[in-house]
């Protein structure tokens, strides 16, 4: 059984910044819309930057916002007090029973929600 992962903007740009010590694990990997807003609204990205970030999100799967993912991201903000992106996206991970790949800390308040770190190079 292939595992599902779901990547969190800092996730990505540790990919393809080359920053991972590791490869990533084998999996199903996802992201959610919001990261997708997030990582090509960046300003001061070269064409470069973009296009490795295009070309990547192309192999992934997305995870839209559905009514499910609303809801849930509702719950999530009123019970955690998160930042509605960063609420947006633990939901998705919830709604979809993957793994949130991030380096992000403020993801560990969240019950029931399974995340794992990245280890980056110096």
């Amino acid at each position: 059984m292939n595992r599902r992962y779901l990547l969190d903007t800092n996730a990505i740009i540790y990919l393809v910044s080359g920053r991972l010590v590791f490869p990533l694990p084998d999996g199903r990997y996802s992201v959610s819309i919001i990261t997708e807003i997030e990582l090509l609204s960046f300003s001061g990205m070269s064409a470069e930057e973009e296009q490795k970030i295009r070309d990547l999100l192309f192999l992934l799967d997305r995870v839209h916002l559905t009514d499910t993912v609303r809801d849930e991201t509702i719950r999530l903000r009123r019970k955690n007090r998160l930042k509605l992106p960063d609420a947006i996206i633990a939901a998705s991970a919830l709604i979809h029973d993957a793994v949130l790949l991030t380096n992000d800390q403020s993801f560990s308040s969240i019950d029931g929600l399974i995340f794992e770190s990245l280890q980056l190079s110096e």
